[in-house]
């Protein structure tokens, strides 16, 4: 599931690596954050063919949000395809979700390369891979409601709903949105606060309450978004020891002493692996071949069982790595 895009600027504007003569490369470098966060079908697939489409779009002068638009309804489209059981349809829902990753990493990529970052951006960014799933669930419990429960007489029916609710609420929203705190947190590490797009409920909550009644989009974006770091920070309590006892003694990461920031990222580097399984790619590699197989109701068994072990595994070694290093501060 596509994460909130947390872009830290509003509406301001950074070097153009368009209008600067770089190559494709040097462009497709710069689109990266960090190695040890992307994915290889990013980095070798997703990324690239993002970076064409970037490019395209930016020479007919379209807005990044137009872009993220686009996505919206490609992943709409997706979910209606889905619907049915032929290999046809499936094979077209398929394609569209993978248009819409190609545009979402597009806009992405547009906005930092180009500067063009706006809130409205933000708030597009955010919900849109929301709706892709939203559509998408609600095609599988469709297809699957008259059908049979597998090795019984009994339908779907209600109990579709039921486990698609369990499988996008319980699992995918809180798996996606913590395996994104912790790539932002690595970042944060390597990187500094100018790599990192990590934020917190505080400052959050303070920008809604500094909003305007009068500017109820940034309202109401301020307001779902600090509450979306609000349970980041409730489930991650070792961390926020961590990071409080830091901001304590060295006022803040780059403060720290080397050996503790390289003890931190050493623990932390292998569960990007772990988080990068819990966001985009498995999920959609395993939808599409459900799908065709026609067991789309197997992948929300893997959301429930398989990713959410995963999920559990991550939060307990990386709060034991915060505990850890808690104790040599």
């Amino acid at each position: 599931m596509a994460c909130l895009c947390r872009d830290k600027g509003v509406a301001f504007v950074t070097e153009n690596h368009f209008s600067m003569g770089k190559s494709f490369n040097e462009m497709l470098r710069a689109s990266f954050k960090s190695k040890d966060t992307e994915e290889w079908i990013d980095i070798y697939f997703t990324r690239p063919i993002g970076l064409v489409f970037a490019i395209f779009w930016n020479k007919l002068g379209i807005h990044p949000n137009v872009i993220t638009i686009l996505s919206i309804f490609l992943g709409i489209g997706a979910g209606v395809m889905f619907v049915h059981t032929d290999l046809q349809h499936n094979v077209i829902g398929v394609l569209l979700l993978m248009f819409a990753n190609f545009c979402d990493s597009t806009d992405g990529q547009m906005a930092r390369l180009t500067g063009k970052k706006t809130l409205v951006g933000r708030v597009l960014d955010g919900f849109s891979g929301d709706i892709w799933f939203f559509a998408i669930y609600s095609a599988i419990c469709l297809r699957l409601y008259n059908q049979y429960i597998p090795g019984t007489d009994m339908k779907w029916h209600i109990w579709i709903w039921l486990l698609a609710l369990v499988a996008g609420v319980m699992c995918h929203s809180p798996q996606s949105s913590l395996a994104d705190y912790y790539r932002q947190i690595h970042l944060l590490f390597i990187k500094g606060k100018e790599g990192s797009e990590l934020d917190n409920y505080r400052e959050q909550r303070a920008m809604y309450e500094q909003q305007p009644k009068t500017r109820i989009l940034a309202r109401l974006f301020y307001y779902n978004y600090a509450n979306y770091c609000k349970s980041q920070e409730k489930r991650t309590p070792n961390f926020q020891k961590m990071m409080a006892a830091v901001k304590e003694r060295y006022g803040d990461v780059d403060g720290m002493p080397a050996e503790l920031k390289e003890m931190f990222v050493s623990g932390s580097r292998p569960l990007m692996k772990h988080a990068n399984i819990l966001t985009f790619n498995v999920r959609a590699i395993t939808l599409y071949a459900t799908c065709l197989l026609g067991c789309p109701w197997v992948y929300l068994l893997v959301e429930i069982i398989v990713l959410n072990i995963l999920y559990i595994h991550m939060h307990k070694r990386h709060e034991a790595l915060c505990a850890n290093i808690t104790e040599k501060l």
